[in-house]
């Protein structure tokens, strides 16, 4: 009966590395179709949504520092960084897109430089498609300075997947392989 056992749980484990290791791609195209629906918004529409995060960021840091901001104090604190803001979403979408897409390459056995380069080739060409993309949107042109900033948030991301998958292969998931009877 014990036996029975230990091949129903074994079975079971394979079913689930068999369905969920496929699943493992479905937030990198969740990642993937964000981005490109940020692209595909009109210059306008684009810009009233970074100046409305950067708006809530001067609100939120006048609250909490108790600055007391008149509303002409706020809209140049608003201004000033808006830019940074808009840069800070490309680089955070493409670090976001680099983990979803080395994680279940990193599950899958890809390791050490091919998963920096293949990761990377993947990020860096989807920003280029993704800038290319919006040369086609109304309000929008494409940026080499985007693609950099992206590939720096890319390789950030593959590079911090890289070391927190390394550290729970070796702490985590070293104990749980070892044979226990």
């Amino acid at each position: 009966m014990r036996k029975f056992i230990k091949y129903v749980l074994l079975f079971i484990k394979h079913l689930l590395r068999f369905v969920l290791k496929p699943l493992s791609f479905v937030p990198a195209i969740v990642v993937m179709y964000m981005i490109f629906s940020f692209s595909g918004q009109d210059g306008a529409a684009s810009s009233a949504l970074s100046y409305k995060v950067s708006s809530k960021i001067v609100s939120v840091a006048d609250e909490a520092f108790d600055m007391q901001l008149s509303y002409a104090e706020r809209e140049h604190y608003i201004d000033r960084i808006h830019y940074y803001v808009r840069k800070g979403a490309h680089f955070t979408e493409y670090f976001i897109l680099a983990v979803t897409v080395a994680f279940p390459l990193y599950v899958y056995g890809m390791r050490g430089i091919w998963l920096v380069l293949f990761a990377g080739a993947f990020c860096v060409g989807f920003a280029c498609l993704d800038e290319y993309h919006q040369s086609f949107v109304s309000g929008r042109t494409p940026a080499k300075k985007d693609v950099i900033i992206d590939s720096c948030g890319a390789f950030l991301g593959i590079m911090i997947t890289r070391i927190v998958c390394f550290i729970g292969r070796k702490t985590v998931f070293a104990p749980l392989s070892l044979k226990r009877d």
